[in-house]
Parts: structure tokens; C-alpha cells; sequence
């Protein structure tokens, strides 16, 4: 704005000195004519303005879109998001583990994000890393993030989803490479496979879960949480959600 507000302003102040009433050398036309070269002045100033600012707003639009790939050294991690009553799953489709309220990724690489709800919308948010983005039942949302350096970084629901709202917090760890391989290898040995009777248990209503990992995970899962939220919105967390959202 002050590309605007600074000439004009210094423009006010010069057109004030030069045509002042003891000033003889400033003419005055008594009749009215058309001055092709204000008029430029006049428009071309708004013009460029609004070019300049239309192009700054098109060319960061883009390269913040949320789906648009962030470059990295290292291959993208695929996180599959389900946000449930009140617990947020982490689906790992490659690499066959899946976590609660706890999501775990390798430092400076990309991570790509699909997203849905289970019941009603939900909004995924990691502020340190940035961008918030909703998760709707029957829909998928695409978000890129990446975390540069190792690190824990809260993440959150940033919009209202009933009761247990104020637990719906998660960690998100960035860890080196080798560590990352030490906890694919520690979920891999310890607790419980995630089938459809154990999405069905987790998929039940509850608050404050703490932090747990599946040593592996029902094939095609999201895709198949994703069509139950289609066919049957009423009822998407195999139980319902049991709140207005």
C-alpha cells in the first residue's frame, strides 16, 4: 500500500508548494482540457498495483497449495489420516503399521498426507509445520508436509467435533533415518494388528486415548473406511458418533 499512499501523500504536499498564492510562476488554466499524461498517471499507478499484487497472490497461491509436492533428498513417506471419536489414526499403507495419537516420520522427507473422517468433519493441524486442512466424511483431502529438522511437534483438531474434542492432540516425532527404521521395527513386533474387528473397537467413541502402534494393518483400510463414510454416512464409524459436531 505505501507504494500508493507515499506518492500520493508527496504528490499533495507538491502540488500545494508549487501552485501557493505567492507563487507567480505557476499557471493556471481558467478552462477546462483533457491532460492525456495525468490521466496515465492517474490510472497506470492502480493498474500496476493490481498486477503486482495479482501476480505475488497467483504465484504464492500455487506453491502453497496444499497437494503440491515438496521437494526433498529423500523418497515421500504415504500417511493415511482417519479422524475418529476422539483419536486421530495414522496408517502407514507401505509400509504395513498404523498408530494412534501418535505420528512418527523421518526428518527432511516429504511426507504425503491423505485424509478423511470417520464420522463428522475435523480439521488436521500441526502449526510448527504448517498448513491446517479439513478432513470430511466420504471425501479425501491431500496436504505436504515436511519436517527439516528432528524434532516433537503438537499437533491438534482445530475445529469442534463434540465431547472429546479437547483430546484430540497428537505428537507429531521427527526422527533421523535409522531411528525411524528402529520404530518401524519396534511396531512391527509388539501389539496388535489393526483387522476390521479391531477398527471396529477403535472406531467406538472414547477420550484421552493414549499413544499406540499396530504391528499391522487390513489391506486397502482408508479405501475402505473411505466407502463405508459413502454408503452409509449415518453410521461411519461402524458405531456412530453419538455428538453434534
Amino acid at each position: 500500500m505505501l507504494v500508493v499512499v507515499i506518492p500520493v501523500i508527496l504528490a499533495t504536499l507538491a502540488f500545494a508548494w508549487w501552485y501557493r498564492a505567492s507563487n507567480d510562476r505557476a499557471t493556471r488554466a481558467s478552462d477546462k482540457s483533457y491532460e492525456g499524461r495525468i490521466e496515465f498517471v492517474v490510472w497506470s499507478i492502480p493498474a500496476l498495483t493490481v498486477i503486482l499484487l495479482g501476480g505475488v497472490i497467483w504465484i504464492g497461491a500455487h506453491q502453497l497449495d496444499p497437494r503440491a509436492p515438496i521437494a526433498g533428498k529423500n523418497n515421500p513417506v504415504r500417511v493415511e489420516v482417519v479422524s475418529l471419536d476422539w483419536k486421530w489414526l495414522f496408517i502407514y499403507p507401505d509400509l504395513g503399521v498404523a498408530a494412534v495419537n501418535q505420528l512418527v516420520i523421518p526428518a527432511a522427507t516429504p511426507i504425503e498426507f491423505q485424509l478423511t473422517s470417520a464420522t463428522v468433519m475435523n480439521s488436521f493441524f500441526v502449526p510448527q509445520l504448517g498448513s491446517q486442512i479439513y478432513t470430511m466424511g466420504g471425501m479425501v483431502t491431500h496436504l505436504n508436509l515436511l519436517a527439516d529438522a528432528p524434532g516433537e511437534y503438537p499437533g491438534l483438531s482445530a475445529n469442534f467435533s463434540g465431547d472429546g474434542f479437547s483430546w484430540m492432540r497428537f505428537v507429531v516425532k521427527s526422527v533421523p533415518a535409522g531411528d525411524f527404521n528402529a520404530w518401524l521395527s519396534q511396531a512391527r513386533g509388539a501389539g496388535s494388528g489393526l483387522d476390521n474387528a479391531g477398527y471396529a473397537e477403535l472406531a467406538k467413541p472414547s477420550k484421552d486415548l493414549p499413544p499406540k502402534t499396530y504391528r499391522s494393518v487390513e489391506p486397502k483400510l482408508f479405501e475402505h473406511i473411505l466407502e463405508r463414510t459413502m454408503t452409509d454416512p449415518g453410521n461411519a464409524g461402524m458405531g456412530g458418533a453419538q455428538q453434534g459436531g
